[in-house]
């Protein structure tokens, strides 16, 4: 029988930073390559993340961050989805993020980290090779 489960996919804009063209742009391209995409609109909290990716039953939370708080949030993220029992999620991060800080966030575990120049079919084919459905 035929896979007709698509990717599940939660889009996030953790914290103050307000400017979403850049996950609004990666959201459609998801949805356009046949995934399902919840956006959670702008300025939300890590809680929030959390508890909209179980609530979802989501594959993938993909989070966009410009304002440079990219070493708390995404670490708050990952302590929040352990605490609640959350494995198999692939947690992905993108925006202004110097080369510098994407170790720790890796370590976290954040699987991946997406900069600037990244194309959005980069990420499409990062998503279909590390998630299983």
């Amino acid at each position: 029988m035929a896979q007709d489960k698509k990717i599940r996919v939660l889009a996030a804009k953790p914290g103050l930073d307000g400017h979403d063209r850049g996950i609004k742009v990666v959201a459609s391209a998801l949805m356009d390559a046949g995934m399902e995409v919840i956006y959670t609109g702008l300025r939300q909290t890590p809680a929030q993340i959390v508890e909209a990716a179980i609530q979802e039953g989501v594959d993938v939370i993909a989070m966009s961050i410009l304002s440079g708080a990219h070493d708390y949030l995404f670490p708050k993220v990952m302590e929040l989805l352990k605490e609640k029992g959350v494995q198999d999620v692939l947690v992905l991060g993108g925006g202004i993020i110097p080369d510098e800080d994407i170790p720790a966030l890796k370590d976290a575990g954040i699987a991946e980290i997406f900069g600037p120049g990244t194309t959005t079919g980069e990420i499409i084919q990062f998503i279909k090779e590390n998630v299983d459905l």
